[in-house]
This record gives C-alpha cells, sequence and structure tokens, in this order.
C-alpha cells in the first residue's frame, strides 16, 4: 500500500499553513510588514481610534460653543505646551537611535537611548502635572466648564499612555532584541503622534 501525495505531505509537515506565507500575512492584514508585533499595531490603530474620536468631540463641541471654547483656550499655558510637544519629539528621536544601536547589536547603547527616552516622557508628566497644578489653584477642575471637561480628560488620558509607554520602554530594555525594541518604539511613537493632534487642536486652533 502507498501513501497519496497529500498524506506524505500532512506528515512531513510541508502542507501546515504555519509554513505558507501567505497565510501569515493573511492572519495580521499585513501589520507583520510593520516593524515591530504585528499585536501592538493592533493595540496602536485601536488607541487611535480612540484619540481620533476624543478630539472630533472636542472639535463639535467647540463649534457649538466657539467663544466659550476660545474664552477657556486663554487659561492655557501655551509655552508648556509647546514645551512639552519639544519634549516628546526628542524622545521620539532618541527612540530611533535605540533602534539603531539594537541592529548594530549594541546593547548597552540601546539602553542609554531608551533610558534617555523614558527620562523626557518623566519631564513631560512633571510639566504636565505642573501644568494641571496651576490651573487647579485658580479653581479650574474638571466641571469648569465642558472645554476643560474635555481637557482634563483627553491630556490625562494622554498622559496615563505616556505612563503605560515608560512601563513599555523599561520592559523592552530587559530583553533587548530587535523586535521587542521595534515594538516598544512604535508604541512610543504613537504617544508622540497623539500629542502633536492634541497640542494644536486643543491648545492653538479657534
Amino acid at each position: 500500500m502507498g501513501l497519496d501525495q497529500d498524506t506524505i505531505a500532512q506528515h512531513d509537515g510541508s502542507g501546515l499553513m504555519d509554513h505558507d506565507p501567505q497565510s501569515a500575512s493573511d492572519a495580521w492584514g499585513g501589520l507583520e510588514a510593520l516593524p515591530g508585533h504585528p499585536l501592538m499595531w493592533v493595540l496602536i490603530l485601536s488607541e487611535l481610534v480612540v484619540f481620533g474620536a476624543f478630539l472630533l468631540t472636542f472639535s463639535a463641541a467647540r463649534i457649538g460653543d466657539p467663544a466659550g471654547f476660545a474664552n477657556d483656550q486663554l487659561h492655557l499655558d501655551r509655552v508648556m505646551g509647546g514645551i512639552n510637544t519639544l519634549v516628546l519629539l526628542t524622545s521620539g528621536l532618541l527612540a530611533v537611535f535605540a533602534v539603531r544601536a539594537i541592529k548594530k547589536d549594541a546593547v548597552l547603547q540601546c539602553r542609554a537611548w531608551l533610558a534617555g527616552t523614558a527620562a523626557l516622557g518623566i519631564v513631560f508628566l512633571i510639566v504636565k502635572l505642573i501644568e494641571y497644578g496651576t490651573k487647579i489653584d485658580v479653581g479650574i477642575g474638571l466641571e469648569t466648564s465642558t472645554f476643560f471637561t474635555l481637557y482634563y480628560l483627553i491630556t490625562g488620558f494622554h498622559a496615563l499612555h505616556v505612563v503605560m509607554g515608560l512601563g513599555v520602554l523599561g520592559i523592552v530594555a530587559i530583553w533587548p532584541n530587535l523586535t521587542n525594541i521595534e515594538t516598544g518604539t512604535a508604541f512610543w511613537h504613537m504617544i508622540d503622534m497623539v500629542w502633536v493632534l492634541v497640542f494644536p487642536v486643543i491648545y492653538l486652533l479657534r
């Protein structure tokens, strides 16, 4: 008795789906072509949708009360917002250097760049806390107006992601291979990109 070719393929593993590059590509919808783990990109895309919904809500509310939003916006500190923008953009650059270092198998350099990235993330949080404190000191809180309700929710949600990003950077620094570093820095770049959208929408546009 002989075995047909399909049976042989099943036994030697040549017919398994996980050996089919096209099948793997279909499973992630092409996300595996991006740097890092595809699952992180699923998270990033979902987070971008959430932040996009927040900013659309803010913009719609401003259309409903342009005068009130313009007046409340005067209480924001554009200098602090601008400083934090530069801080996060610089941290993103350091994250790029971390990826370049791990591609050269320079683990210590990679960790140093990640540490610099994280340090700037902490600076961002400190500046944000100072900004919150100055508003709370003059009685501007979450329930002051629709503008400030959305301001605290959006910027607070972003700050929470900065904290999460610090944790991610710490984890990938412990196991610094290329996939891990690209995964962690991809999340950090998402944080940068979101703030680059949040800053002008909330602080600058009228």
